[in-house]
């Protein structure tokens, strides 16, 4: 395993990420059980969870995920051995069913201490914002629409405040964001800067072959500002893993399941430009996994790869990504596809 820190911080975390937003729904406890002991057997020291899953999310199966990661720490007693990293989840007509509050100071009070409960811990290692409360461009669209009648206020400060009463009180070590856009992200660290409060050690956003949007302003900003970016979907629900290709649809794979995922990466353009990253990888005696894993791993604003698997079979093939370093040859063939089709699933 190769291991990095959350910038500004002497926390050791894996570059692989063990993310577990299937667990409750696709996988039983079971099976995030044995996923997690297997991962910890390959040195990876850092899972990612939310209150938010399993996903899709609905209100029968809330927060089962985190039940399951706490019983795991309970059945195991391998809390210590874990860096843990949740999150709140913000407003909007998907999490009706949670709460409708946003980031209020009682909203955060409540998520934080149900999420440490269900997760049977007393703190959070990396506690993050899972998507802005204000409008703007995230969940798919490339480009920011202004709106007008937006009714969100600047809570910025409010926010960092009420985060940084949980780390005085030792429930929380650092603070991270999702979903996020550069002007919040800036703002977040303004606020953090002139008032003496914490400050965002990551982003976890959506990176991938089939969407690198991040290498805009928020590559730049990250290397900067030293942030780091956790990549979540480096595999795009599993369309560069190659199953789906030729127009294939696997039985109980994701977009078999919930068909509403397929929509993102079936485009004509994300279809060729899979075609093409898979004939590369073919060319190189990869499988198109491993490529697009290695590609992430390598980049240096990354500080971890959240991957996500229903088998130990995919669990594998998904850790063992660290150990490929890609040639020059190999990145120039994936930058010439990238040039052509540019992020066909933002």
């Amino acid at each position: 395993m190769k291991y990095s820190k959350i910038p500004g911080t002497d926390i050791k975390v894996s570059k692989i990420c063990l993310g577990t937003m299937t667990w409750g729904n696709q996988n039983t406890q079971d099976e995030g059980f044995k996923q997690m002991d297997y991962a910890l057997g390959q040195g990876v020291n850092f899972f990612d969870t939310a209150e938010l899953y399993p996903v899709p999310a609905n209100a029968e199966t809330y927060a089962e995920t985190e039940r399951i990661i706490g019983n795991w720490f309970k059945s195991t007693g391998n809390r210590d051995k874990i860096i843990l990293a949740t999150k709140i989840c913000g407003p909007g007509s998907y999490t009706a069913h949670v709460r409708s509050n946003g980031f209020s100071a009682d909203a955060l009070n409540q998520a934080l201490n149900n999420s440490l409960k269900r997760l049977k811990t007393d703190y959070i290692d990396l506690y993050q914002l899972h998507w802005p409360e204000r409008q703007t461009n995230f969940f798919g669209p490339r480009d920011y629409t202004h709106n007008p009648n937006d009714p969100w206020e600047d809570n910025f400060n409010e926010i960092l405040q009420t985060l940084d009463g949980f780390v005085k009180a030792g429930k929380i070590r650092e603070i991270g964001i999702s979903n996020e856009r550069a002007w919040g992200t800036m703002r977040y660290l303004e606020e953090s800067k002139t008032n003496i409060l914490p400050r965002v050690r990551t982003i976890q956003n959506a990176y991938s072959l089939l969407n690198r949007t991040f290498e805009g302003d928020l590559a730049e900003l990250s290397i900067r500002e030293n942030i780091g970016l956790l990549a979540y979907s480096p595999l795009a629900s599993g369309s560069l893993s190659g199953k789906y290709i030729g127009g294939k649809l696997p039985k109980s794979s994701r977009f078999d399941l919930f068909p509403r995922f397929a929509g993102r990466y079936n485009s004509p353009q994300a279809l060729e430009a899979t075609e093409r990253y898979f004939e590369i990888a073919k060319k190189h005696g990869l499988t198109l996994t491993q490529m697009s894993l290695a590609f992430i791993n390598q980049q240096p604003f990354l500080t971890g790869n959240i991957i996500g698997a229903t088998t130990l079979e995919q669990l594998k093939e998904n850790i063992d990504s660290i150990e490929v370093d890609l040639s020059d040859e190999v990145l120039d063939a994936i930058n010439a596809v990238h040039n052509a089709i540019p992020n066909p699933a933002p």
